[in-house]
């Protein structure tokens, strides 16, 4: 199927990559993910990194020029492993966790991020500009550091390290503490009085109650309230306990990954503004926490107030692209469009702080997506993507196998593969 990307003769002579000027991208529907809402023949000018102007009516003349069906932010995924799994079954290409080290909270998984990870740009074809990237808990439950990257595939691509705590309750944090949640909430909870204690606990030892020193230390922000903690839980007395610690605690800032029973507690969640990060198509009962999953958890939960984002849980290191697909079906279990665009694009911004991303707006990053069609429709996909301004490339190396096997002379052609 072609795709019906038209360029104007001024778009076919843009800068070369990496180099940015004045685009006006054309969109028969400019989703802003602003109070302007969804834009009818909508224009938004980029130049030099940001976004200058969103509106309706001619594009400023002279001015290379991308049209599209759809425009929109660009796709942020809220919670992933790309780029730090190459290989998830082949260990030296895999890591996202350590089960054999010693270390745990301290892990910090940019130091594994690859940019040049085949999922990186396939990830970006779906329309996906920024990543959240968490690491695995292994041994324990605290997993370590997570980090925020764009999705260019270039070095520097990494703009937040250390940008959230990654830790896992439940079944898993259960399983990993000696094999009962009453043993993960203790180990959760002497980690905290690890840090709070820390120069007299450390003073003359490595080791806390429950983690070594420099744990401890790159935990310290997580209980003191300046990091954002992720914390993985899917039962409803699990989101319960979570929201009993956080009223004990109220300096900390917590987001949910997985709440498959979250509808259950979904006002509560809301009262207490913590959002949640949910794959809808967990509608399952995979396991004791989720017996109550349900494919109308993402509506329920944003007409209860909560925010939602909405990623892929189920191969996050090659299938964060996905959550677009997600989304629209959990449109078609109840989620207003809005909000489910919203859920790939302001809520995680919000949710990591991402300024100037997840919106068209002036003075936005210029983090642009062009559709040739409904962005939550499977058949559509991104014609034109920009991060940071710079167009990238529209490749990847399955794209690069499909056009050079397309159209492969016969004779060249592999012995196995002639006729």
């Amino acid at each position: 199927m072609i795709r019906p990307l038209i360029l104007s003769l001024a778009a076919l002579c843009l800068a070369p990559l990496g180099l940015t000027q004045p685009v006006a991208i054309i969109g028969e529907k400019v989703w802003t993910g602003t109070a302007q809402g969804t834009l009818t023949n909508g224009v938004v000018v980029i130049d030099d990194g940001r976004i200058v102007s969103v509106g309706t009516g001619a594009a400023p003349a002279g001015m290379a020029q991308v049209q599209a069906k759809w425009v929109t932010p660009g796709l942020i995924s809220a919670f992933s492993r790309t780029g730090i799994a190459e290989v998830p079954g082949e260990k030296s290409a895999n890591d996202t966790g350590a089960g054999g080290s010693p270390f745990s909270a301290a892990l910090n998984a940019a130091d594994g991020f690859n940019p040049d990870a085949t999922p990186i740009a396939v990830t970006r074809l779906e329309g996906f500009t920024r990543i959240a990237v968490a690491p695995d808990a292994r041994s324990k439950l605290f997993a370590g550091q997570g980090f925020l990257a764009d999705t260019s595939g270039l070095p520097g691509s990494i703009f937040k390290q250390r940008a959230f705590a990654f830790l896992v309750l439940g079944e898993r944090g259960a399983a990993l503490s000696g094999g009962s949640r009453p043993a993960s909430w203790t180990a959760l909870r002497g980690a905290f009085d690890d840090v709070r204690f820390f120069t007299a606990r450390y003073m003359t030892h490595n080791d806390g109650n429950v983690l070594t020193r420099l744990d401890a230390q790159a935990f310290m922000p997580a209980v003191k309230g300046e990091q954002l903690i992720l914390i993985e839980a899917r039962r409803a007395s699990d989101l319960e306990a979570i929201m009993d610690f956080k009223q004990e605690n109220p300096m900390l800032k917590i987001a949910i990954v997985g709440a498959d029973e979250g509808w259950r507690v979904a006002d509560r969640l809301a009262a207490m503004n913590i959002p949640v990060i949910v794959d809808a198509f967990s509608n399952l009962p995979s396991t004791f926490s989720q017996l109550a999953a349900t494919s109308e958890n993402a509506a329920r939960l944003a007409e209860a107030g909560v925010t939602v984002a909405i990623v892929n849980l189920d191969d996050s290191s090659h299938q964060a692209r996905l959550a677009a697909q997600i989304a629209g079906n959990a449109v078609a279990n109840g989620l207003p469009f809005d909000t489910a665009m919203q859920a790939l694009t302001t809520a995680p911004a919000r949710i990591f702080g991402m300024e100037g991303l997840g919106m068209l707006a002036p003075g936005a990053r210029a983090d642009v997506v062009a559709w040739d069609g409904d962005p939550l429709e499977i058949t559509s996909a991104p014609t034109a993507v920009f991060i940071d301004g710079v167009s990238e490339p529209m490749e990847s190396r399955q794209t690069r196998l499909r056009d050079r096997y397309l159209s492969l002379d016969e004779s060249e052609r592999p012995l196995a593969y002639r006729r």
